[in-house]
């Protein structure tokens, strides 16, 4: 079973990458959102990956973050949702705010993408709400001692009293910060500025 891959990218396409590690080319299906934070080819790469093992085929499945890989084995959980349909889901809306719709009970969100119906949609809630509320607590949980401090952390003090969520406010600052802006008001007005988009 393979579960972390590190490499250099040889091929990029949507939803289909290859990967040399150690003179050998894996082919991995991915989403389109990890597909667009992917390098060009040549850069290494260190993902995450599922292997699904049928009876007459051995796929691989890449992830670039351990969040998105966790949300897609929830997905296959579903009695309807095969490897396929979990990636067209994942390339269909990002993991936080995937999770969010899930925890949520929010069927007009997910219906909106791709591939899913509204039967879907009320069995993905009906068979992981409880799972993803979980999954969300125990992230929340671990990110609480890596949390920002100083400025940052104002900023996302202030994001969050404003009404936006903990995990948006937390990645819009962080984001902000990329920017190389340093003071409060500036993180502020950056972090809101990227909430906009």
């Amino acid at each position: 079973m393979i579960a972390r891959l590190r490499g250099r990218l040889l091929e990029k396409a949507p939803e289909q990458i290859v990967v040399d590690a150690g003179g050998v080319g894996y082919q991995l299906f991915v989403s389109l959102n990890s597909f667009y934070r992917l390098p060009n080819p040549g850069v290494e790469v260190d993902l995450y990956v599922h292997t699904h093992v049928r009876e007459d085929a051995l796929q691989l499945y890449g992830f670039l973050d351990a969040a998105e890989r966790a949300l897609f084995l929830l997905l296959l959980q579903v009695s309807t949702i095969g490897p396929r349909v979990a990636l067209g889901v994942l390339s269909g809306m990002d993991t936080p705010d995937l999770e969010d719709a899930i925890a949520d009970g929010d069927t007009r969100r997910l219906v909106a993408v791709p591939g899913i119906g509204k039967k879907k949609a009320e069995l993905m809630i009906l068979q992981l709400r409880e799972k993803v509320r979980v999954l969300q607590q125990s992230r929340a949980a671990s990110e609480t001692a890596a949390r920002p401090g100083g400025d940052a952390a104002e900023a996302v003090s202030a994001l969050v009293n404003l009404g936006y969520k903990q995990h948006e406010a937390e990645r819009a600052v962080a984001r902000a910060e990329e920017t190389g802006t340093g003071a409060l008001a500036d993180l502020i007005r950056e972090a809101l500025r990227r909430l906009a988009t």
